[in-house]
């Protein structure tokens, strides 16, 4: 499992600007043999690059702006051989949920998530996953945002197994990491990074093209019920001088435990 901020196409990026690095992500993909992955700040074009590269995955995503192709994108993919897609959908960071487009709280601009249930065709179990990219600015937005991952797990997941990826704007010891790990929580999650066996790459996820005095961990994959983690790895990866992106890919090997 794959959470892989890849950076909107802007051309301010310069020599790390999308294009350039749009082979460099999918292959990336691949040699890591991805089964599930979500990304995050994925505009109309990029996800048509995706999926022009990855022919292999299926796919889910709107944009956020009107609920069809504007804006940014917070797709899920998956191996189309491995999994079949059961069910999906989408939801916005808002006092309702269904409000396309909307800015809500105190946030600095509209968020949303998304969700599928994929049933394995080896084993034949079913997983729910979601993939949600949260503000960075809004105290408020932030804090209601990690209420309502947990509040909409347990209207939709059921006792299915639950695996949640995204770009959470927020360091381990942040306000909303602190909500979704919560024990006293029933529907709380689990970092796989901390319950990993296996840990792979540098303690942060968020360098800016190499231009922080101190980078940060704001990319997450969380789990529950059902899930043992066996590996985590944050990829700091880079082709020559060329940056995957601004945020390193964190992916996760996991496996069914009942």
């Amino acid at each position: 499992v794959m959470s892989f901020n890849i950076r909107i196409d802007t051309k301010a990026d310069g020599p790390n600007q999308w294009s350039n690095r749009r082979d460099f992500a999918a292959n990336m993909i691949r040699f890591y043999d991805i089964d599930i992955f979500g990304a995050q700040e994925v505009f109309a074009n990029q996800m048509t690059d995706l999926q022009e590269r990855l022919p292999e995955y299926g796919s889910i995503g709107i944009g956020l702006e009107d609920g069809k192709s504007k804006g940014q994108h917070d797709p899920i993919f998956w191996k189309k051989e491995r999994f079949e897609l059961l069910d999906h959908g989408f939801f916005w960071f808002a006092e309702d949920i269904n409000a396309i487009g909307q800015r809500a709280w105190d946030a600095a601009s509209p968020r949303m998530g998304s969700w599928a249930i994929l049933k394995d065709k080896i084993s034949k179990r079913k997983l729910f996953f979601m993939n949600v990219h949260i503000d960075h600015i809004g105290q408020v937005a932030r804090r209601e945002s990690a209420k309502l991952i947990l509040d909409r797990l347990g209207a939709l997941a059921g006792d299915l197994p639950v695996i949640v990826t995204g770009d959470f704007n927020a360091e381990p010891d942040s306000e909303p990491i602190r909500i979704l790990l919560d024990p006293a929580n029933p529907e709380h999650l689990t970092h796989t990074r901390s319950v990993a066996p296996v840990r792979y790459g540098p303690e942060w996820s968020y360098h800016n093209y190499g231009r922080l005095a101190k980078n940060m961990w704001l990319d997450y994959i969380f789990v529950r019920g059902g899930l043992e983690t066996l590996r985590h790895g944050c990829l700091a990866e880079k082709l020559d001088d060329l940056y995957i992106s601004d945020h390193c890919p964190v992916m996760a090997g996991l496996r069914f435990t009942k």
